[in-house]
């Protein structure tokens, strides 16, 4: 995939650990024990590896158990028709699990800006929950960059506004998840404005295609993963949404999430997930759900300083 340079160094964590962020910590689900599908379980690679069982943290070698922290972005994490967690982290989840020979309870925290304290919390071992990789965010936590993801812009079908690119957003209403790497690229975008955007910022990502969808906003600024995959399954009531192909911005990583004091857990989730990656497991995955072009080809840890930048 094409890397363009960012338009934004974001300060994502600092915006995570607000008292927004904390309420939002405060909305989760219950934990949900994943299961692998069959079309999981019979991937080649996606089997119990002894060697990396054993170089689990005590802890969940002891319970048996990995708590994963995750959100709600289809095609990243979403509930599928029979309310099941579904999508590429759910897959990706239920494939470490197996390759580590332990349980994965999945819980959906609320909202995108509560996933950072939760780890730091403790609550969670891991999440995986498509967060953007930044510099910043690597000083909170430690970051395992295991897709990689683009920014667009997304209004409702065939565009009416003839938004072309960030600059044509000053004066619109524009929807943003709360906390997010993209809520921070439109208070940029807004600060060069003549007349700034107005900015509704909004804790669910399902919500905020919604406000998109019923007119509520113009348009909003979303991952590109997710704005392809909203394109060719639409869901909702309302008009049907777009993402607009030639606006690719902020090319960089999704990463899941480990506390810094526990390398042992993150050096055992690089292993695995890069075996499913050999394997070829891992791309069988992201093929699935239509973004095999954002596949990364090794497991890297905090890596966001190698992607282009101003």
């Amino acid at each position: 995939m094409m890397r363009i340079q960012k338009i934004l160094k974001a300060g994502v964590a600092g915006a995570m650990v607000s008292l927004i962020a904390a309420s939002a910590y405060a909305a989760g689900g219950a934990a949900e024990k994943m299961t692998p599908d069959a079309d999981v379980a019979k991937l080649p690679g996606v089997v119990l590896t002894q060697k990396l069982a054993d170089g689990l943290p005590p802890s969940i070698k002891s319970s048996g158990v990995l708590k994963v922290a995750t959100d709600l972005t289809p095609p990243i994490s979403f509930h599928g028709e029979d309310g099941k967690l579904i999508g590429i982290d759910a897959d990706i989840a239920t494939a470490l699990g197996v390759i580590l020979g332990v349980d994965v309870e999945m819980t959906d925290v609320g909202a995108g800006a509560a996933i950072v304290p939760s780890i730091l919390a403790k609550r969670f071992d891991l999440s995986i929950s498509g967060i953007n990789d930044d510099p910043e965010l690597e000083k909170q936590v430690d970051v395992i960059d295991y897709m990689y993801d683009a920014t667009t812009i997304m209004t409702i079908k065939d565009n009416p506004l003839a938004i072309k690119g960030m600059e044509d957003l000053c004066g619109k209403k524009v929807a943003v998840p709360v906390g997010t790497f993209q809520a921070k690229m439109v208070e940029a975008a807004s600060a060069k404005c003549a007349t700034p955007v107005n900015i509704m910022s909004i804790p669910k990502m399902p919500d905020v295609l919604q406000a998109v969808r019923t007119g509520r906003a113009d348009a909003t600024v979303n991952g590109y993963a997710t704005s392809v995959y909203t394109t060719e399954h639409q869901t909702g009531n309302g008009k049907g949404l777009q993402a607009l192909p030639d606006i690719r911005l902020a090319v960089g990583y999704l990463g899941m999430l480990t506390a810094k004091d526990n390398p042992q857990l993150r050096d055992s989730v690089v292993a695995a997930l890069q075996q499913t990656v050999d394997s070829g497991a891992y791309e069988t995955i992201m093929k699935k759900w239509s973004l095999g072009p954002l596949a990364v080809k090794t497991v890297k840890v905090n890596d966001a300083s190698s992607m282009p930048a101003d």
